[in-house]
């Protein structure tokens, strides 16, 4: 806990630094619609139309893609409560919070646990569609701490579980 706060403190420049960027109207707006599209929007819609795209490869790809994200959830959803991290525009005034959270704590970053996870799945699939969704990917870590609602470390460590998690299963899964 105190580790954790200790962090916090050391993140919270950045963390402002970050928030500063969202004071103009048009980045406010972008990054609160990839941060929306980031819920899963954008991947779910992506997962339903895979199969029509590519068939039996799509099938296999979009049901990876889920089964990943469920793997996630639940670890995601343990960190969230076993680190209580308060979010960023909690302890300091001045960062904006430009869009509701969708839960009380900070750490990991959900969003980018499951943009990574899904970019790395569907990459590997798909290299093609490489071009599309790690933009997106980079732009939903972003949007995390533009709109005030992480820290950086917060992000890395839910890009590096997502990484993990995926990379974890491709192994297990073997050839596509």
């Amino acid at each position: 806990m105190r580790m954790m706060q200790r962090m916090s403190e050391a993140e919270l420049p950045l963390c402002l630094a970050f928030n500063r960027i969202s004071r103009r109207w048009l980045v406010n707006r972008l990054f609160a619609a990839v941060s929306r599209l980031g819920n899963g929007v954008f991947w779910y819609v992506l997962m339903a139309v895979l199969p029509l795209l590519y068939g039996p490869l799509g099938v296999r790809a979009s049901l990876h893609m889920a089964l990943v994200g469920l793997l996630c959830l639940p670890l995601y959803k343990w960190l969230k409560q076993a680190t209580l991290r308060d979010r960023p525009y909690t302890r300091d005034a001045a960062i904006l919070q430009n869009v509701p959270p969708l839960d009380r704590f900070s750490f990991p970053s959900g969003h980018t646990m499951h943009a990574v996870a899904f970019t790395l799945i569907l990459v590997a699939y798909l290299p093609a569609w490489g071009w599309a969704v790690a933009p997106f990917t980079l732009l939903v870590a972003l949007s995390r701490l533009v709109l005030g609602l992480h820290y950086p470390s917060d992000v890395l460590a839910g890009a590096g579980i997502g990484a993990g998690v995926a990379l974890v299963s491709l192994a297990l899964a073997g050839p596509y």
